[in-house]
């Protein structure tokens, strides 16, 4: 392609990512009106009704007025994103910038509040944070003015009083308001989301948001279940709490669905989750017992209002247990003296993925329903054949991992599967003057394949090169050897000096060198098998494209087989009088076809697109000579190796005996543009997000990477 045909096709991605990018935008804001809206008279006198009567009864029934409204948007929404990120996937090839909105802006990603109960919070989660909030007293009032003007009226035909018709609205409006927490709180979960990275966002960092949704969820459900005892036990009605009605509300399972919601929050409880994590994870399954009930006791047709979240969950979890069912290659491990092990993949040399992304592992043959997330350590740039991943000995998964590689007899192989990569769209570090990164322990995994990075940049692109200082703290001498995995086990041949780094790192429990010589790290490489296959994405260089495809397709099976069933099995039986056909049997039927839809298209683009990469494979394999014997793929199985020639450690300026004053070493920084980087404990990172808070400049740019949740 010659420059002027490059220039024009940039210019016409270009053109095509602005033009999707608004689309989706005022799809967001029709539907955020649509909430807005809701609660009052205007939207369920005026505006449903309409609606209603232009949609077909024969064939969706009034379950198709609340998917047109709800479901609809959002996954349109997620499709137009998931071409969106294509286009941008394709700008990135041909060197076109591309940036994610006004989310991006550094004056909006600086902290604005630390030490409060939420953590830390940047001024643009504040600013949601306030809108959301705003929103459920917004509705909640509403639809308490609307119910209580008819509260004595309502009381004198049901022969109670005032205050027991008032509170069973109130009842009531508590479960309408928790709907809108529970419509998002999918969302955040769902790790390969095409909605969260329009946004800015990683699946990592949403966490939090999934866990404020979940208390606020939980409490207005708690509240309308404990209102709604309270009204039957005062009105001699607490037969009500069993019935399952053919046609209507279903309290039993409101029963189910809650008494689960509070045994998963109970196990959420710091206490259980972090002295318990086997006990939380397993407890966490439960959502599945909370959605179906749920479903049951509202009816599938209301249900319709939390479908898009749900849906696009559904999605992205099947596609994660589709590729957690390859087993990967295992080339060879790090073993460090520090009781961390360093773990390196074969990887599929056109996967390509950002610094601070992440996978989920699983070793069978020590849990077979675990799944971890790590750091990936390894650059896509410099690393085109392997994938790495760091992992500290911390909990009894981690301990047996270590232990069982440490052994004088290590395994010569060892089966792994994963889920992913997920990790930002887009990195902004090379923007920066200087970059600080500030880390404690193992929280210095994330920030190796950010220097792996710049050292690549450093020595294949001009200009300035940017300053880099990294500041670890460890508890110990023996933990310093983590430094030595900033470079990759076969070593590098990028010149390490083209990159301006320079290291200060401190041993806070030692206050002298130990007398003794330093232990090598070791590497154990392990024999090959022909069924491993290498990490690569679920549908490869056109994930996005094939997820739209998934989305797309199997929402219109699911909406054909439901206007097949409506018109030919259920609208014979009851003509749309909603008192004769079983809401719990339409709702279940509905449940069984959306994941029936889900699963049939998922799975043919998955076998789809093996049989295209096998049959791509054997093509190469046939074209191009045998692979070099420098290759990775080539190397002799051996057990024992020396580390990397070059090393880190020896520039290294090592501090013992005291921890990093990181206001000074801040206010010494110089630059118009600073990164502050920080990973590791909850202390350091509030330490370090409160003094970029206090200082009055906006020199300094805050990010903090963490996993604990």
């Amino acid at each position: 392609m010659n420059l002027e045909g490059s220039r024009t096709f940039s210019s016409t991605l270009k053109i095509s990512q602005i033009g999707i990018w608004w689309f989706i935008v005022l799809i967001n804001l029709g539907y955020i009106m649509v909430w807005l809206m809701m609660p009052t008279d205007t939207f369920f006198l005026h505006w449903l009704p309409v609606m209603q009567a232009k949609t077909d009864p024969i064939y969706f029934g009034k379950q198709g007025t609340t998917v047109l409204v709800y479901t609809f948007p959002i996954l349109l929404m997620a499709t137009l994103a998931t071409l969106y990120h294509q286009l941008i996937q394709k700008a990135s090839n041909h060197n076109t910038k591309s940036k994610v909105g006004f989310l991006r802006k550094a004056s909006w990603r600086k902290p604005l509040l630390v030490n409060g109960p939420l953590g830390i919070i940047s001024k643009t989660e504040f600013s949601f944070i306030i809108m959301f909030v705003l929103l459920l007293i917004w509705s909640l009032c509403s639809y308490l003015h609307g119910m209580f003007e008819n509260a004595a009226l309502q009381a004198a035909n049901e022969r109670e009083q005032v205050w027991e018709a008032k509170l069973e609205n109130s009842a009531l409006a508590l479960g309408l308001v928790g709907n809108i927490c529970l419509a998002f709180l999918f969302f955040p979960v769902s790790r390969g989301s095409s909605v969260l990275r329009f946004f800015g966002l990683t699946s990592e960092a949403s966490i939090k948001y999934h866990i404020w949704l979940g208390h606020i969820t939980m409490t207005l459900f708690t509240a309308h279940g404990l209102c709604y005892v309270t009204f039957w036990d005062k009105t001699h009605q607490m037969s009500e709490i069993l019935t399952w009605n053919k046609v209507g509300i279903s309290n039993v399972a409101g029963v189910v669905a809650l008494l689960a919601g509070l045994t998963m929050w109970t196990a959420t409880l710091p206490l259980i989750r972090r002295k318990f994590f086997e006990l939380f994870f397993y407890i966490h399954h439960l959502y599945i017992v909370f959605v179906v009930f749920f479903v049951l006791h509202v009816g599938f047709s209301y249900s319709c209002i939390m479908l898009p979240g749900l849906y696009l969950f559904l999605i992205d979890r099947y596609l994660r247990f589709l590729q957690s069912q390859q087993k990967i290659r295992l080339v060879s491990a790090r073993v460090l003296p520090c009781e961390a092990v360093e773990l390196n993949f074969a990887k599929n040399p056109g996967l390509c993925y950002g610094p601070t992304s992440i996978i989920f592992i699983n070793i069978p043959s020590i849990s077979k329903l675990q799944w971890h997330p790590f750091s990936i350590t390894s650059c896509s740039h410099t690393d085109s054949d392997t994938l790495s991943i760091v992992i500290k000995s911390s909990g009894n998964w981690s301990r047996t991992l270590y232990q069982k590689l440490s052994t004088s007899s290590p395994p010569s192989q060892l089966d792994v599967s994963i889920e992913g990569p997920y990790g930002p769209a887009l990195t902004f570090f090379s923007r920066h003057e200087m970059l600080v990164m500030v880390s404690g322990g193992s929280g210095i995994t994330p920030f190796i394949s950010i220097i792996r990075l710049l050292l690549f940049k450093a020595n294949n692109e001009g200009g300035k090169t940017l300053k880099v200082l990294l500041i670890c703290s460890f508890k110990k001498s023996i933990d310093l050897t983590m430094i030595d995995l900033l470079l990759p086990v076969s070593g590098t041949a990028l010149d390490t000096s083209r990159l301006q780094l320079q290291i200060e790192a401190y041993v806070t429990r030692e206050k002298q060198p130990p007398t003794n010589d330093r232990k090598l790290n070791q590497t154990l490489w392990f024999k090959s098998n022909a069924l491993d296959e290498p990490v690569s994405a679920v549908f490869g260089q056109n994930s996005w494209l094939y997820l739209g495809t998934i989305i797309t397709t199997s929402f219109i099976l699911f909406l054909l087989i439901i206007a097949i069933l409506t018109r030919y099995y259920v609208y014979p039986i009851d003509h749309n009088s909603d008192l004769i056909y079983p809401y719990f049997l339409r709702s279940i039927l509905s449940m069984l076809f959306m994941c029936v839809s889900i699963v049939i298209v998922a799975t043919f683009a998955f076998l789809w697109n093996r049989k295209q990469n096998k049959a791509l494979k054997q093509i190469k394999n046939t074209s191009t000579p045998t692979t070099s014997p420098g290759s990775i793929y080539n190397k002799i199985d051996r057990e024992l190796e020396s580390p990397p020639l070059q090393s880190f450690v020896q520039p290294a300026k090592i501090h013992y005996g005291e921890r990093p004053d990181i206001k000074k070493i801040l206010s010494n920084c110089n630059g118009s543009s600073i990164g502050v980087l920080v990973s590791g404990p909850r202390e350091m990172r509030h330490e370090v997000a409160s003094m970029c808070t206090s200082c009055s400049t906006d020199d300094l740019h805050f990010e903090s990477i963490s996993f604990n949740w």
